[in-house]
């Protein structure tokens, strides 16, 4: 029998982290910078679709193609100190997406990445409530008109880098507001993710019974939300341009059905499911494309011209 008090001690810290995005009650820092791998960057702040105030940075190439980044929870645009004790209980190491940019960079994409609201340094809206892309996909549509607006920017070719919680907002966003969507060429979706799997696998594993169940009403009673909404399989219907979809394959923090009927819902011919072979650790998958750049750029070199 599990340890009572060790189980609500789980389900509490998780609820908490599905809810609000913050591990032990604090945001992680934006613990790195792209001057650490070389790169020039611009600190950059931008508005959501509803006024939240938005953190990023733009990395410069000289090109005219672009690529926009949308993280995942409980990251922000670096990524993840999950080194850091306080931040160690989600794999217990860091992902930096840091790599990865200069991968991009080197290849000639310019890079916008920025914290959705209520990560890194952007803003708190909702409350501080965090939607699974439910309330986040107004972060996207921001970073989409930003990127249209400025003058170095807004004449390139455009393409998305969505993880995760990024992803599943793309997905809203475009089900919402499809015409915003008309400069993109391509998307990369890493870890898209609906809501049921992953409490599924998380109750199973301490042991709590009717855990489901207990864990949607909390998160129901936080947010307003329940866990089923919380999913991009219907929204990825209305996407529209070639989408590479990558996952790990034996995500021991959900099952890979899920991610197979995302990719299988998505109304494009030109797309291709990616397994990510030996871990089972979901937080490797988020530090793949900077181990394995080729992946991503094969792809938007493809589609983005």
């Amino acid at each position: 029998m599990p340890n009572d008090d060790k189980t609500q001690e789980a389900f509490d810290n998780f609820v908490q982290l599905w809810t609000t995005g913050t591990t032990a009650g604090r945001r992680a820092p934006v613990y790195r910078r792209p001057d650490e791998v070389g790169l020039e960057y611009e600190d950059v702040t931008f508005p959501s679709l509803d006024g939240v105030p938005l953190e990023g940075w733009f990395v410069p190439a000289n090109s005219n193609r672009l690529i926009i980044h949308n993280h995942f929870l409980p990251g922000n645009r670096y990524g993840y100190p999950g080194h850091l004790p306080e931040f160690g209980g989600l794999g217990g190491f860091e992902v930096n997406f840091l790599p990865e940019y200069k991968a991009l960079h080197d290849a000639g994409y310019n890079v916008l990445a920025y914290d959705i609201r209520n990560h890194g340094m952007s803003g708190q809206g909702n409350g501080g409530i965090t939607g699974i892309g439910l309330t986040e996909y107004r972060d996207v549509i921001g970073s989409l008109r930003y990127a249209a607006a400025r003058p170095d920017t807004k004449n390139m070719k455009k393409a998305l880098l969505s993880v995760c919680l990024g992803a599943d907002s793309t997905a809203v966003a475009w089900s919402k507001h499809p015409k915003e969507f008309s400069e993109i060429q391509a998307m990369v979706m890493l870890q898209p993710v609906s809501a049921k799997y992953i409490v599924e696998e998380f109750v199973k594993g301490i042991g709590l019974e009717d855990g489901y169940a207990k864990f949607d009403a909390a998160v129901h009673e936080r947010t307003g939300f329940h866990l089923a909404e919380q999913s991009p399989l219907e929204h990825v219907k209305a996407v529209t341009v070639p989408t590479l979809v990558a996952q790990v394959h034996h995500d021991n923090m959900t099952r890979p059905q899920d991610v197979q009927d995302i990719y299988d819902a998505i109304p494009v011919e030109e797309k291709s499911l990616y397994w990510i072979e030996g871990t089972e650790r979901r937080f490797d998958g988020y530090n793949f494309f900077g181990v394995h750049p080729e992946l991503p750029i094969e792809w938007f070199d493809k589609h983005v011209n």
